[in-house]
């Protein structure tokens, strides 16, 4: 299932269930649960799901830097949504987009750094 497909009533009710569930989840199963909600509750789990990518990429992937990149964007991609439906969660957007502009130094990127300096500037 792509990410712009409806999720289908079980896959929501799954991640749900997962969610409640007693036990912690890895990291993994909370974005992958998180994807599918803010699909059907955005306001209510895109916050939640920009929070885990970014954990998910500390955790598991701090080795793998064009990993850890892409999930950073997609937490990045997640604020902004956000803050396009509530323009007063700005901090969340900032946050993704401090922690995405941490891991372009770490990789050198310098045309993406002046990018993501120009949009927090217009934040701040």
């Amino acid at each position: 299932m792509t990410h712009s497909a409806h999720p289908s009533h079980d896959a929501v009710l799954r991640a749900r269930v997962a969610l409640l569930g007693s036990q912690a989840l890895p990291v993994r199963q909370e974005v992958a649960a998180y994807r599918v909600l803010a699909q059907v509750s955005p306001l209510a789990y895109l916050p939640l799901l920009t929070g885990a990518l970014h954990e998910y990429s500390r955790q598991e992937f701090a080795d793998q830097p064009e990993i850890a990149l892409a999930l950073r964007a997609e937490a990045v991609a997640a604020a902004r949504r956000m803050y396009s439906m509530e323009p007063d969660r700005a901090n969340l957007l900032v946050g993704a987009l401090l922690r995405y502009k941490k891991q372009l130094t770490v990789m050198d990127r310098q045309v993406e750094l002046d990018a993501v300096e120009r949009e927090l500037a217009q934040l701040v």
